[in-house]
């Protein structure tokens, strides 16, 4: 979806970056990248520094950034297209909890329309747009750490360099205290049940996997309301 966007607007003067946060390295992140077969820089970010420079909690994330290289929006949801699984027909034999669990993506929130027209905007209007924010409006906006969410990505870091360690165990006992001290951060949630299980389904090593705790904030919840 991106290199869609990117072929529209990259004659306009637009790049695209796309990163994949992902501690399962190049073999992770690689099947998705190559059948993106873009042109523009798919970079692999595996220890997760984007999350701690910016402030990303859920992906996906778009930070617009000029070209003085100053940040004209902080990261905010950022879907380029409404994406296909709003439309997915779920067939009549799918066994009843398979069934709720795929209804659920259907319920979330996404202003991908809202999100690329302000895009286009800002591309064809630059510095003029509306939707091009000031030095002073963008530190606002910008999330601030407390103590908990500074505790929470030390334990998410520790976390990551003991599973590249193979020290899984141990691993999972920081994921878990990074959770417990930040649990609005879906970056953190969404890796460590990767890890355990790609389809971050139900287990016996988390207290919660992606379904049911999107269910607990309630799925229109999932990702915070565009501010445009």
């Amino acid at each position: 979806m991106w290199q869609q966007l990117r072929e529209e607007l990259h004659p306009q003067g637009l790049e695209i970056v796309t990163v994949a946060l992902d501690t399962g390295g190049v073999a992770a992140a690689r099947p998705f990248i190559e059948a993106a077969n873009s042109t523009h820089p798919s970079l692999l970010d595996q220890a997760h520094q984007l999350d701690e420079l910016f402030g990303i909690v859920n992906v996906p994330s778009g930070v617009w950034i000029n070209e003085e290289g100053q940040i004209v929006r902080p990261p905010e949801t950022a879907y380029p297209r409404r994406p296909s699984f709003l439309d997915r027909e779920i067939p009549a034999d799918t066994p009843p909890e398979l069934a709720a669990r795929m209804r659920l993506p259907k319920q979330i929130r996404i202003e991908a329309e809202k999100y690329i027209a302000a895009l286009r905007d800002w591309v064809s209007k630059g510095a003029a747009s509306r939707y091009a924010l000031s030095p002073d409006e963008v530190i606002e906006r910008s999330r601030p750490r407390p103590l908990e969410e500074a505790q929470a990505a030390a334990h998410f870091e520790l976390g990551q360099y003991l599973y590249r360690e193979d020290r899984v165990e141990e691993a999972i006992i920081q994921f878990r205290e990074a959770h417990r001290l930040q649990p609005a951060n879906w970056t953190y949630k969404r890796q460590a049940w990767s890890l355990n299980d790609p389809t971050q389904g139900p287990n016996s090593v988390y207290e919660g996997d992606w379904a049911s705790d999107v269910i607990k904030i309630g799925a229109e919840n999932y990702y915070e309301k565009l501010d445009m």
